[in-house]
C-alpha cells in the first residue's frame, strides 16, 4: 500500500506557514511528477506547489483560505487499490513533523550565519551537507536583491548538493559597505567569501548582476568554478532597463516602489504587500540609496552594461547553463542567444510565462535544469 502525502512546502529559510489559495486539480485526477497541483501564498510570494511524486489525487484536506504550518498535510495521493478506510487511517495518524529550523529557541537566527570579510559583515545561509564528495552550489543574487531571491530554489537544489546563498555587500542584511563597483572587485570578494567558508571550488549560480559576477570569477579564477548557471544574467549584451534601475534606487514609498518591482515579473500579481514592505525596510536604511547609486554608476554607466564577461567564457572549459524568462523586462531575453556556443556542455533555456525573476515564477523548471547541470 503506497499513500503519498501532499504537504505544505517550505520555501526559503524563514517560512513558517502558508495559505492555500486554490487547488489546481480535482479529486480523481492522475498527477505526474512536476504537475502544479495547488497554489500557496506565503508572506513573501504566491506560487504553485508541484507534485514531487506521481499518483492519483484521492483526498483534499485543505480548503482555499486555510492557513497551515510547514509540512502540514494538505491532501493525499494513492492508487485505486487503496481503500477509503485506509486513507482515513492515514490522515488520522498523520503528525506534522517539527520543522528543524523551529526546533529550538532562536531558530530564526540559526537559519542564517555570519562571516566578516575585509571589515564587511556578510549574512549567508547553508543547506545540505558535503557527503558523497558533492561540490557546493553558491547562489549569487542580483542588484538590490538578497538571498531570499532564492527562496524557491535553495531547498530543492540542497536536496542534491550542499548549497550556500549570501547577501552581497550593501545588500540584504550584510554591512552597507560596498566591496567595489566593478565586476572584478565583486568577483574577488566572492573568492574571499569562499575562502572564509573553506570552499576551494563550487558550482556558481548567478541571477542578473550576480550572473555577471559569477562569470567574472570564472574568468579570473577558473579552477574555483566547477560550473556556471546564469539566470536572466547581466554580462552578455549592453542593453538593460535603465528606468528600472533608476526607479528602484529612487523609490522610497510603497506607491513608488510597486510599479517598479512589478517589472520583475511576468505576473505582476505576485508582488505582494509583504514583499514591498520587506524591500522598503531595506531601502530606507541609512546608506542604501548612496551605495546602490554608486554601484549602478560603476556597473551600468550611461544606462548600459559596462562589462560583458560572458562572451569571453568561450575560451574556457567550464560547463555553462543559461536560463531566461521570455517576458524579461529588465534584461532582454534576446541576450540568451549571445551565450557562447563553444563553451563546454553549453545549454540555453528560455522559459515562457516568466519575467526577470524566472527562478521564482518557474521554480520547478529552473530547479530541474539546475540540478541536472550541477549533477
Amino acid at each position: 500500500m503506497i499513500i503519498t502525502p501532499i504537504i505544505m512546502p517550505k520555501w526559503g529559510l524563514s517560512m513558517k506557514q502558508g495559505t492555500v489559495v486554490s487547488w489546481l486539480v480535482d479529486v480523481g485526477a492522475s498527477i505526474n511528477v512536476g504537475k502544479p497541483i495547488m497554489e500557496v501564498e506565503t508572506d513573501k510570494i504566491a506560487s504553485d506547489v508541484e507534485a514531487p511524486d506521481p499518483g492519483l489525487l484521492r483526498r483534499k484536506i485543505a480548503n482555499p483560505g486555510d492557513v497551515f504550518p510547514v509540512k502540514a498535510l494538505l491532501g493525499v495521493m494513492a492508487g485505486p487499490e487503496v481503500t477509503d478506510a485506509q486513507i482515513d487511517d492515514f490522515i488520522a495518524s498523520y503528525v506534522t513533523p517539527v520543522d528543524a529550523d523551529d526546533a529550538e529557541d532562536g531558530a530564526a537566527e540559526q537559519a542564517w550565519q555570519w562571516v566578516e570579510i575585509d571589515a564587511i559583515r556578510v549574512r549567508y545561509a547553508r543547506r545540505g551537507n558535503a557527503q558523497d564528495g558533492k561540490l557546493p552550489v553558491l547562489f549569487i543574487h542580483g542588484f538590490g536583491g538578497d538571498l531570499d531571491n532564492w527562496l524557491f530554489n535553495i531547498d530543492a537544489v540542497g536536496a542534491q548538493n550542499p548549497v550556500i546563498a549570501l547577501d552581497l555587500p550593501a545588500h540584504g542584511q550584510s554591512s552597507l559597505t560596498l566591496a567595489g563597483t566593478t565586476l572584478a572587485d565583486l568577483a574577488r570578494f566572492i573568492a574571499k567569501f569562499l575562502d572564509a567558508l573553506e570552499v576551494p571550488r563550487a558550482h556558481l549560480v548567478g541571477h542578473s548582476m550576480g550572473g555577471a559576477i559569477a562569470a567574472r570569477l570564472a574568468l579570473d579564477a577558473p579552477a574555483r568554478v566547477a560550473s556556471l548557471s546564469l539566470i536572466g544574467s547581466a554580462g552578455l549584451g549592453r542593453e538593460i532597463n535603465a528606468g528600472y534601475l533608476a526607479g528602484y534606487v529612487a523609490a522610497n514609498s510603497r506607491r513608488d516602489l510597486k510599479p517598479v518591482v512589478e517589472q520583475l515579473f511576468a505576473d505582476a500579481s505576485l508582488v505582494s504587500r509583504q514583499m514591498l514592505d520587506d524591500l522598503l525596510k531595506y531601502k530606507r536604511l541609512d546608506g542604501v540609496s548612496a551605495a546602490l547609486t554608486e554601484l549602478a554608476a560603476g556597473l551600468f554607466p550611461g544606462g548600459q552594461q559596462g562589462e560583458l564577461p560572458v562572451p569571453s567564457l568561450a575560451a574556457g572549459g567550464i560547463p555553462l547553463l543559461v536560463i531566461w524568462g521570455k517576458e524579461d523586462r529588465i534584461i532582454p531575453a534576446s541576450h540568451a542567444a549571445l551565450a557562447p556556443k563553444s563553451v563546454k556542455d553549453a545549454k540555453v533555456a528560455v522559459l515562457p510565462g516568466a519575467g526577470h525573476m524566472v527562478q521564482m515564477e518557474k521554480a520547478g523548471e529552473v530547479n530541474t535544469l539546475l540540478k541536472a547541470h550541477v549533477g
